[in-house]
């Protein structure tokens, strides 16, 4: 039995919220496990980590944590966009939640890297700080450089707003998906509309249709875990049937397509994975969190799978992470690895924040 046949959880209020933890936990957790072995080949961490690899947290000399990466730092920007995007949408009765809210996130997520002037004038424009004392633009460990994605950088120093119908570039990298499971958390009880919005999200800096097609598949996969409509076996194959009612789905589809396939292969993990790709593009990135996610028997056997291997490996441990935090919530995450995860506390305040935002606002 793989990870995709297991039973959700039954979900309450409580459950919910735990699930939100659990995602954007998740998400850390394989973020941070695979960043520390990012640009190393398959061989390298093998010298540096034993023949198995890597196969837990390694911790900053300096902070004693195991540090995130830029996927985490946008994943909390992309929930703070979005907060802010429903509460002035509410009250103003306008604008998307990409107008509304996550453009702007992003823009104060350019100016902790950049210190671009056209990012600086959306600080402190914050909804949600009523709700807690601070803005995500006051907590100064966002500020470090995390190896930040250079379309993503590039993008939004231009300027300008990507959209589908107006794509920015012609870039399907792995910067729009990595980011948007908060979408598929908020919109937990529309899933359709998870895949929209989070199409939406990522095509402000990625114009591809499979770099947007990607995280809109992504995000609906949460929402039908947090909704609990479906196993991950079963998510999968709803969001497939979505996705093909959009053009130009065929790249996406048949990254998925050979995902699963391999999961319930007997092909080893180091093989299925090569054959799938590096992760830099968003269909591979997104095709090899999958195959994890449903090969591996728990969560720390599927995170760690889905980071060694030669290509990008913090985007596709922390998408996996996202995935079986939204499926299974806390239980199998390891408690010592959240004990030892940097900003993990803001994390969880975050998810909290978040499910208020969306129940009682």
């Amino acid at each position: 039995m793989t990870n995709g046949d297991l039973a959700l959880m039954t979900l309450n209020a409580d459950g919910i919220k735990e699930v939100f933890r659990a995602c954007l936990l998740g998400g850390a957790l394989g973020d941070a496990l695979g960043y520390a072995v990012e640009f190393m080949r398959m061989e390298q961490i093998r010298g540096a980590y034993g023949e198995k690899g890597i196969q837990g947290l390694c911790l900053d000399m300096t902070k004693g944590k195991a540090i995130i990466s830029d996927d985490t730092q946008m994943t909390l920007f992309t929930a703070d966009g979005l907060m802010n995007a429903h509460i002035r949408t509410k009250r103003d009765g306008m604008g998307s939640p990409t107008e509304s809210g996550i453009y702007q996130s992003y823009m104060k997520w350019l100016y902790t890297q950049t210190n671009d002037p056209n990012g600086k004038k959306w600080l402190h424009r914050n909804e949600c700080e009523y709700l807690y004392s601070f803005c995500i633009e006051d907590i100064p460990d966002l500020y470090e450089r995390r190896a930040p994605g250079m379309t993503c950088l590039s993008a939004l120093e231009s300027n300008l707003f990507g959209t589908i119908e107006h794509p920015i570039n012609q870039s399907k990298g792995c910067g729009g998906v990595m980011r948007v499971a908060p979408i598929g958390l908020f919109y937990y009880d529309e899933p359709w509309r998870a895949f929209e919005v989070a199409c939406e999200a990522a095509a402000l800096t990625h114009g591809h249709p499979t770099g947007f097609l990607s995280a809109g598949f992504f995000a609906m996969m949460i929402a039908f875990f947090v909704g609990g409509k479906k196993t991950l076996h079963g998510s999968i194959m709803r969001s497939l049937d979505y996705l093909r009612e959009h053009p130009d789905y065929e790249e996406t589809e048949k990254a998925i397509t050979k995902a699963i396939q391999f999961a319930y292969s007997d092909k080893s993990p180091e093989v299925a994975i090569r054959s799938i790709g590096e992760g830099w593009v968003a269909e591979e990135a997104l095709a090899i969190a999958i195959y994890c996610a449903l090969k591996g028997k728990d969560f720390t056997e599927a995170v760690t799978m889905a980071v060694n291997h030669d290509g990008d490996s913090d985007s596709t441990g922390a998408i996996c992470g996202n995935l079986l935090g939204a499926c299974y919530g806390m239980r199998g995450i390891p408690s010592g690895w959240v004990e030892y995860l940097e900003l993990a506390d803001f994390i969880i305040k975050t998810a909290d924040l978040l499910i208020e935002v969306k129940q009682n606002n």
